[in-house]
C-alpha cells in the first residue's frame, strides 16, 4: 500500500532557525530508536529549571534518536521551551546548556504575543473584524453575534461564567468548519476534483493539509483572519489534489483561482503568529511563564 502523502502550509515559527545548539554528542548507530527509551532512567526528570534574572523557566527535556546535539526551541502556540538531546546525552550537560542560554529563552518568550483568553470584555477577531465578547448569563442559547451600541460587533455568550471560554471556542470552530467546507467545495468544483472530508483542528504546525485520499484538515484559527486569507488556504489545499507538490505548475494553478494569493501569504507571514494567542491564558497548559524566584 502506498502511504498517504500529506502537504500543507507550514506556520512560520515551528522550526526556530535561531535555536541554540551544542554539538559534540552523537546519537549512536542507526537503529537505536527503541534503545533511546532505555537511556532515560526512571528517576530522570521530564523537565529542568532555568533561572535568569530572578525568573524561573521550566524546560521540557526530550531525547531523540536522531539528535546529535543539544537543541533549544520555543513552541510558540503553547509557549513551551523544549530541549532536545541525543539518546546518550548527559542530563548534567543538558542543564548546563539550558542555563547557559537562559537569556535566549527569556528573550524569545518575551517576544511572543501576550496570550488572550476568551473572557467577558475581551476582543477577538472574527473573519478579520474585532468583536467584543459579552457574557449574557440570563439569555438562552450558546453563542452568537450581534451589533451593539455604535455599531460595535459583539460576540455574545450565554450560560455560566466558567463556560464562556469553551463556548466561544466551540462557536469559532463551528464558524471555521462552515466557511472552510464551503470554500473548499467551491475550489473543488472549479478544479473538477472530489473532496472526501473537511475537518478543523487546533493545528500548531501548519494552517492546512491535504491527503491524496481527499481529506482536508485546517486550523480553526483561520476564521480569525480576513476572508481572503481563509479562501486562499482552501484553494491552496484543494489544489494539492491536482498537484501534490509546490512546483511552478502548482502555483500557477493556485494563482488562477486566487489572484490574491501573494497578499494572503504576506498577511499570514505578518500576522499568523498572533492568531495563536487567542483562547490561551498565560498559565493555562503552560509552565514557561516567568515566576519570581
Amino acid at each position: 500500500m502506498t502511504p498517504r502523502k500529506r502537504t500543507g502550509w507550514w506556520l512560520p515559527f515551528v522550526s526556530d532557525r535561531g535555536a541554540a545548539t551544542r554539538g559534540g554528542s552523537t546519537a549512536g548507530p542507526p537503529g537505536t530508536g527503541l534503545r533511546a527509551l532505555l537511556y532515560r532512567r526512571p528517576s530522570e526528570p521530564q523537565s529542568i529549571q532555568v533561572v535568569f534574572e530572578r525568573a524561573i523557566y521550566l524546560v521540557r527535556v526530550r531525547r531523540h534518536r536522531q539528535a546529535r546535539r543539544y537543541t533549544l526551541r520555543i513552541h510558540a502556540p503553547t509557549r513551551e521551551v523544549v530541549l532536545t538531546m541525543p539518546p546518550r546525552g548527559s542530563l548534567k550537560q543538558a542543564k548546563e546548556f539550558a542555563q547557559k542560554h537562559g537569556a535566549w529563552i527569556a528573550a524569545r518568550l518575551h517576544r511572543l504575543p501576550v496570550a488572550l483568553p476568551f473572557a467577558d470584555g475581551a476582543m477577538v477577531p472574527l473573519r478579520g473584524v474585532e468583536h467584543r465578547i459579552v457574557h449574557r448569563p440570563g439569555r438562552r442559547g450558546t453563542a452568537w453575534t450581534e451589533t451593539g451600541e455604535g455599531n460595535e460587533p459583539l460576540l455574545c455568550v450565554a450560560g455560566d461564567a466558567p463556560h464562556v471560554d469553551r463556548r466561544v471556542g466551540d462557536f469559532l470552530r463551528r464558524q471555521a468548519r462552515h466557511d472552510l467546507d464551503a470554500a473548499s467545495r467551491r475550489a473543488a468544483e472549479k478544479l473538477g476534483v472530489t473532496i472526501k472530508r473537511v475537518s478543523v483542528r487546533d493545528q500548531s504546525s501548519r494552517w492546512g493539509s491535504c491527503s491524496t485520499t481527499g481529506v482536508l484538515s485546517y486550523s480553526w484559527r483561520l476564521i480569525l483572519a480576513p476572508p481572503f486569507v481563509l479562501e486562499y488556504l482552501a484553494i491552496h489545499e484543494v489544489a494539492h489534489l491536482v498537484e501534490m507538490n509546490h512546483s511552478p505548475r502548482f502555483w500557477r494553478l493556485v494563482l488562477r483561482l486566487c489572484p490574491d494569493a501573494g497578499q494572503a501569504k504576506s498577511w499570514l507571514d505578518a500576522h499568523g503568529t498572533d492568531l495563536h494567542r487567542y483562547g490561551f491564558s498565560d498559565d493555562a497548559g503552560n509552565q514557561n511563564t516567568p515566576v519570581t524566584a
